[in-house]
């Protein structure tokens, strides 16, 4: 769909009275007298509305006798609904996108082809995607005594108990009795 009408939908979607209108016209067709009782305004006020609203195609009008009613339009209320859906699916899609390349760039900066840590970042948010790509290898639920933690860590890093503190600090592990295990992804340190 075409921004320019997503956006003309969506500012004459905007105005409160409009808004009330659609949701009196979603219980049924009304003619504007019944309308404008109803909203407690004047006839040319539903009128001006009225017109705004179809200039969107979002209400339309039948003649019944003398009486004009006016519907909603769901399927084109319907449409412009999973335009917007579409439209932040994209923006979402497209942030992922841009996250996965930023970590990546990250990951390829600090580790080297054979996979080692050439040296712990000081800045945070390069800091955690460092420990996060690291802690890969483990696995959720199962308990790692101290010395089988510090041979993983030496896969990458000599210094495993600076290491060992981080996943500590950032929430990653959780430490008993020297028996670590991962934290919940929701507990951890957030960039």
């Amino acid at each position: 769909m075409q921004l320019s009408r997503l956006v003309s939908f969506f500012k004459t979607m905007g105005d409160p009275t409009r808004l009330r209108m659609i949701k009196l016209l979603a219980e049924g067709p009304l003619h504007g007298q019944a309308i404008a009782g109803k909203l407690g305004l004047t006839p040319p006020t539903i009128t001006h509305h009225l017109h705004k609203l179809r200039e969107v195609n979002v209400v339309y009008q039948r003649r019944d006798g003398n009486t004009i009613y006016f519907y909603l339009n769901k399927p084109v209320m319907d449409h412009y609904a999973a335009a917007l859906t579409d439209l932040t699916e994209q923006a979402e899609k497209e942030k992922d996108r841009k996250e996965a390349a930023e970590r990546q760039k990250v990951i390829d900066h600090f580790f080297t082809c054979e996979g080692r840590l050439k040296h712990l970042p000081a800045q945070r948010k390069k800091k955690l995607i460092v420990l996060e790509h690291m802690l890969k290898g483990l696995k959720k639920g199962e308990k790692y005594e101290e010395k089988q933690l510090n041979e993983y860590i030496k896969k990458f890093h000599d210094d495993y108990a600076a290491i060992r503190r981080e996943f500590i600090i950032h929430n990653y592990m959780y430490r008993e009795n020297g028996i670590y295990e991962l934290n919940p992804e929701e507990m951890w340190a957030k960039e």
